[in-house]
């Protein structure tokens, strides 16, 4: 099985204020199908009002992250699928239920997670 990234960026949920309720409803429930189903993994959104640090190879901090890279935000849900056709059919799920297209990634295969 192989693990997907199913994700959006923070700007592209735009709705009217009265369907937040319903979006969050929504989002939850697929989420629970998911967890149901054997495949949810983890997922969240980026807590926007802290600041990223960037930990060098030395070990050193600094706030902020790579220069010239976009601070990443918005939700995040990574499912454990069979194929991607899977990821496809969930990454719909949730773009339905958030009325947010979401961005599918595959995490390369790593025997050690």
């Amino acid at each position: 099985m192989t693990k997907y990234l199913i994700s959006f960026p923070g700007e592209a949920m735009v709705m009217p204020a009265e369907e937040f309720e319903a979006v969050v409803e929504d989002a939850h429930a697929v989420i629970e199908d998911a967890k149901s189903a054997g495949v949810y993994v983890f997922g969240g959104g980026i807590d926007e009002s802290v600041e990223p640090v960037l930990v060098s190879g030395d070990g050193t901090f600094t706030e902020g992250t790579y220069p010239g890279h976009k601070v990443p935000n918005g939700g995040y849900t990574i499912l454990e699928l069979p194929s991607r056709e899977a990821a496809l059919e969930w990454a719909a799920k949730i773009a339905v239920a958030s009325r947010c297209p979401q961005e599918i990634r595959q995490f390369q295969y790593d025997p050690a997670s």
